[in-house]
């Protein structure tokens, strides 16, 4: 393998696992806006 390769392959198995990172926060993100509905959802039903 040449040393061009090489780099090319490090560097996007870099961006891969960057991206997982990010991909996953976005992730938490989302399901804790979706708690946050849900909360207040029950909030109104409760009070019907």
């Amino acid at each position: 393998m040449s040393k061009s390769t090489l780099v090319a392959f490090l560097f996007t198995l870099s961006s891969l696992v960057s991206a997982c990172s990010t991909i996953e926060g976005a992730g938490k993100d989302i399901e804790k806006g979706g708690e946050a509905i849900q909360d207040i959802s029950n909030d109104v039903k409760d009070e019907l």
